[in-house]
């Protein structure tokens, strides 16, 4: 173990601790709305950061890098069609939100299909991140560390054994942030982690190129642009696993529902102090996605010079820090990783005790005459975030066993719950007397048969071509029962509005600029420029 990096590691993981300790100790969480919404007080740099912080992870980290090493850039369409996403959901759903004045998105559900749903969904999410979002973030986190610190040569463990090990260690620390901190420590560490994410996404690419030119920055770009240059291509065939069709398709769906509608991210949005702020957040992160691949993508691709072989290509991003850096710098990349991991983890716990409180516990308590006080709720909200934590790191060491990459089983599981949690609401919102019964049927249908698709039939056919492909059939077949079985009175929208919900007049300037780039990335990542 090289004792720089880790010194290194501990210094800058103790500034972000500390300085998030400062920011958000006068933040007495005594109340439900302080746990887990920092009272509704976030700025749009803390908004924007919470965003692209959560958002980034070490699954991304090490998942992205990993099918830039492997394949190609295809990978980098999911940060970059996120763009779009994200601005469809400032412009729609982000003022409808907060004129509803919900707490959770299955609020929305619950007043437009009723309670029923509502607790379904809540029900489907908590499922999704005790199975799939925390796990895999602990794991991505464990694999990245064992790489940086070789820590199964310095306890003279096995792999499985470290992982194990790593794995204990991230939850502890991670659950005891989120009960100590809430949402208002998070968020200002996410955005003190989101600036030092920009400086890592260029000191990596920096010192990786002049190791890949043996000192020349200069000759190891030459490198890097004219070798392997089918590892630059950003548009997908059918061979890789981003196909550029899918963008069109499936991915477009998995974006929107993630941004709009995934309650650890859209919990950031509703935390801000008003409409302009969740606007402007919106907006930074969106910046950040289009600068994003320099972390995610540029290492992996760097990484295809220097590595002819891995045994395991999940490591290459923590290899290829460890070969590249100075000690000193890759222990900072390490604190960033370490973040990473973190950041969403917590978040991932804080909205896991939101939906379970607010959407299950409390209405249960109020319908069986347990009506507790605030400190009552926000223990419980402790209590059930310590009992999902211990669940996670028991499922995370089994994603080692995990076939054809690391990144798309997660994105692959992730269709079980995202796009058809979608597709309901996709409905509730452009229809004003379709059922709830239409909404349970459409969900049951969508989840077995995806299911049948990943599990039992093989179709050929690209997990988010399918996905697409459902929800198509999904709508058509909840139409069909809301024609036939219609509600008795139409739903209307019940404005409860807690902040300011005017919007940022300059927000569609900024959003052509956005768009614009997010084209000329694809561009500049084609054969037409870098992968002639």
């Amino acid at each position: 173990m090289n004792w720089i990096i880790l010194t290194s590691f501990l210094f800058f993981t103790g500034i972000v601790g500390l300085l998030s300790w400062y920011k958000s100790r006068k933040n007495k969480i005594k109340t439900l709305n302080g746990f887990f919404f920092a009272d509704r007080s976030l700025g749009f740099l803390l908004v924007g950061g919470g965003l692209l912080f959560t958002n980034i992870n070490t699954a991304t980290i090490i998942g992205e890098n990993e099918l830039a090493y492997t394949h190609n850039m295809s990978v980098m369409a999911w940060g970059m069609t996120s763009v779009l996403a994200m601005l469809l959901v400032s412009e729609f759903l982000m003022p409808m939100y907060l004129k509803l004045g919900i707490s959770t998105t299955p609020d929305y559900l619950t007043a437009r299909y009723g309670p029923g749903i509502g607790k379904l969904v809540s029900c489907i999410f908590l499922v999704s991140y005790i199975i799939n979002l925390l796990p895999s973030v602990l794991y991505s986190g464990a694999v990245a560390f064992n790489g940086l610190f070789h820590f199964g040569d310095v306890w003279k463990t096995d792999y499985w054994t470290t992982i194990w090990i790593l794995i204990w260690i991230m939850g502890t620390i991670g659950c005891l942030y989120s009960l100590l901190g809430g949402l208002k420590a998070i968020s200002t560490s996410d955005t003190l982690l989101g600036f030092g994410i920009f400086a890592g996404g260029l000191l990596l690419p920096f010192f990786g190129l002049r190791y890949l030119g043996q000192g020349s920055i200069m000759q190891g770009l030459h490198i890097l642009l004219n070798n392997h240059r089918e590892h630059l291509n950003s548009i997908g065939t059918a061979a890789d696993p981003i196909p550029f069709s899918t963008l069109f398709t499936g991915m477009l769906l998995v974006n929107l529902y993630y941004w709009g509608t995934e309650q650890y991210i859209v919990q950031q949005l509703l935390a801000s102090r008003d409409l302009k702020s969740s606007q402007k957040g919106i907006a930074v992160a969106c910046l950040g996605k289009l600068i994003s691949p320099l972390l995610l993508n540029l290492p992996g691709l760097i990484a295809v010079h220097i590595f002819t072989h891995l045994d395991n290509t999940a490591e290459v991003f923590p290899k290829l820090d460890s070969l590249v850096s100075p000690p000193f710098i890759a222990g900072y990349i390490a604190a960033i990783i370490f973040g990473a991991a973190l950041t969403t983890f917590n978040a991932g716990l804080n909205s896991s005790s939101t939906l379970f409180i607010l959407n299950i516990y409390k209405p249960w308590a109020e319908k069986n005459g347990r009506i507790s006080n605030e400190r009552h709720m926000v223990r419980a909200a402790r209590l059930f975030e310590i009992m999902i934590c211990l669940l996670a790191m028991f499922i995370a060491p089994f994603i080692i066993f995990v076939k054809n990459g690391f990144y798309t089983y997660v994105q692959m599981v992730n269709g079980f719950f995202n796009v058809p949690i979608f597709t309901i609401m996709f409905i509730g919102l452009v229809t004003k007397r379709v059922p709830a019964k239409a909404a349970s049927i459409g969900l049951a249908f969508f989840i077995t048969t995806y299911a049948l698709t990943q599990t039992v039939f093989d179709l050929h056919i690209h997990f988010l071509h399918i996905l697409a492909t459902l929800f198509v059939i999904t709508c058509g077949l909840m139409l069909l029962i809301g024609k036939f079985y219609p509600m008795a009175q139409p739903y209307g929208l019940q404005i409860n509005t807690l902040v300011d919900i005017k919007p940022w007049k300059s927000r569609h300037i900024y959003s052509c600029i956005l768009l614009l780039l997010m084209v000329l990335m694809f561009i500049l990542f084609s054969p037409l420029v870098l992968a002639k």
